[in-house]
């Protein structure tokens, strides 16, 4: 269930039992909603001057104070998502890491992307200018939480520490499923904000009994940039909002992806008894509430086939559905998974165990033809929880048609052989212009934090398909190029310095050099 409001205050409950928790959690007013925002503008000046080390410095203190929370966090965490301490611990691990390799980005500094390319003042027929260019922060960001990440998407998550990490106060809509964990975080924040010696506005967090203030957030003239992780009509309704403003802002909202797995013929044919373990597993992984699960698996009318579909079948039927994470998903996912069910040429194909939990999510799997699927435009939706199609297409360019009618995607994998990767290049091709990481011969469910991650892609899986919510180049999204021409040396930012005083990497003329200018 998801919060619970009264007079008193927002409450949580715990979705697997129902109770109520611990705590009264008070619904900010617009006013208070204002005066965040301003503290957050005011700390902007001081913020964005921040040394690479005082911003490091704050990220890698959220992350000490974080795990010093202990056993008081995972067990929070756990009773307002249903989700067991395993997972609760792993994902703090994930949190803390991922402020970390931005700690580290920040103090490396080639993230912010130097170029310098120097006068030629005897160039004919017009003398050449000095162009010194490099990142700067743009402003306080408003960052929206997710519901099925309690950490790791959440008030210190990755949308947090990569605006944190570009110089930017960050103001944290708090999810009403996780408002102990929340407010937890958010005490762990500010006390490295403190402890940093920076403005109390560097950090703010508000919380909403309804959409109101989230709206208002958005709207409001101070916040330069957002970021979102949910449902595609609530990424969308902030994406609205932000471009009808006087000045137009981005949303960066990852939102919806069904995650297409092609089946190749000799995948099938060579592994199709562990092929449809991993998928099964993959499906029902967090009783389905990942961004990134199978939600369709497309596969050719060719030997093996029906044997992996029957597989499939078993390994659904022996599952057992788990706790959801509120009673909204709840609700979604059986009213989404009935529907599907119910279109003209699906079929049942397997349905797992059923559990008498209150929130219990039942996984299913679904079969139709490749025809039926191209025929009808519904079967691309998104059912968020542990429900997959499978796809029999009678050919190969059957099989490209149902690729081509896929909306943008987070992942695109194939199962396939290496000599079939050139026979079903042009699906691999076709795959690309829908995607944002193509896989091969893995499920896409798991999400590695680093450097060559992208976890974004095209519209309606998200806002903006030139950036990532994961790894280090989700930094880029909460940062401005700024040029300077001709400038005297004193005037220009340490980066931009002729004696490079931060040792960073720099492209001088066209080649990249940790040198002076000399």
């Amino acid at each position: 269930m998801i919060a619970e409001i009264n007079t008193q205050g927002l409450k949580a409950t715990n979705p697997r039992t129902g109770q109520v928790l611990d705590g009264v959690f008070e619904s900010n007013s617009i006013q208070e909603m204002n005066d965040v925002v301003c503290k957050a503008e005011e700390a902007f000046h001081i913020y964005k001057k921040a040394s690479s080390k005082q911003k490091a410095d704050l990220l890698e203190s959220v992350a000490s104070e974080i795990m010093k929370l202990g056993d008081e966090l995972l067990d929070r965490a756990s009773a307002e998502t249903g989700l067991p301490i395993a997972r609760i611990t792993a994902e703090r691990g994930r949190t803390v890491n991922q402020l970390n390799l931005f700690a580290s980005l920040v103090r490396e500094g080639s993230w912010k992307e130097v170029s310098i390319d120097t006068s030629i003042p005897d160039r004919e027929p017009i003398p050449k200018p000095d162009l010194r260019k490099l990142l700067i922060p743009i402003g306080p960001v408003a960052v929206f939480t997710a519901s099925n990440f309690p950490l790791a998407f959440s008030t210190a998550g990755g949308d947090t520490a990569s605006a944190l990490a570009a110089g930017n106060p960050v103001i944290v809509k708090g999810h009403n499923s996780h408002l102990g964990t929340h407010q937890l975080v958010v005490g762990a924040i500010k006390k490295a904000v403190w402890k940093c010696d920076l403005p109390e506005g560097v950090f703010g967090s508000l919380l909403g009994a309804d959409f109101t203030l989230g709206q208002e957030l958005v709207k409001h003239p101070a916040i330069k940039a957002v970021g979102f992780t949910g449902s595609f009509s609530g990424g969308k309704a902030l994406y609205d909002i932000a471009v009808r403003r006087k000045e137009p802002i981005p949303v960066y909202a990852e939102m919806s992806s069904i995650n297409p797995t092609v089946l190749l013929p000799n995948a099938l044919s060579g592994n199709s008894a562990s092929l449809a373990k991993s998928l099964s597993d993959s499906i029902t992984m967090g009783v389905g509430q990942f961004c990134t699960n199978p939600g369709l698996l497309i596969g050719l009318d060719e030997p093996g086939f029906d044997r992996f579909a029957e597989q499939l079948k078993e390994n659904i039927q022996q599952s057992c559905g788990d706790t959801m994470l509120n009673n909204g998903i709840h609700v979604s996912y059986n009213e989404n998974s009935t529907s599907a069910l119910s279109r003209e040429g699906v079929e049942l194909l397997g349905q797992g165990k059923a559990l008498n939990d209150l929130l219990a999510g039942t996984p299913v799997v679904a079969i139709t033809s490749g025809e039926n699927f191209v025929s009808n435009p519904t079967l691309c939706e998104e059912v968020f929880g542990p429900y997959s199609l499978l796809v029999k297409c009678k050919d190969k360019e059957q099989l490209k048609e149902v690729l081509s009618r896929i909306a943008g995607q987070l992942t695109i994998s194939f199962m396939l052989s290496e000599p079939e990767a050139e026979e079903y290049g042009d699906l691999i091709e076709l795959a690309e212009s829908k995607t944002g990481r193509i896989i091969f011969n893995g499920v896409p469910t798991g999400v590695e934090v680093c450097h060559s991650m992208v976890h974004g892609g095209p519209f309606p899986s998200t806002t903006d398909s030139r950036t990532t919510s994961v790894g280090t180049d989700a930094i880029k999204r909460f940062a401005r190029p700024v040029c300077y021409q001709d400038s005297p040396e004193r005037l220009l930012p340490d980066e931009l310095k002729n004696e490079n005083p931060l040792k960073i990497m720099r492209k001088i003329n066209g080649e990249f050099t940790r040198e002076i200018i000399g």
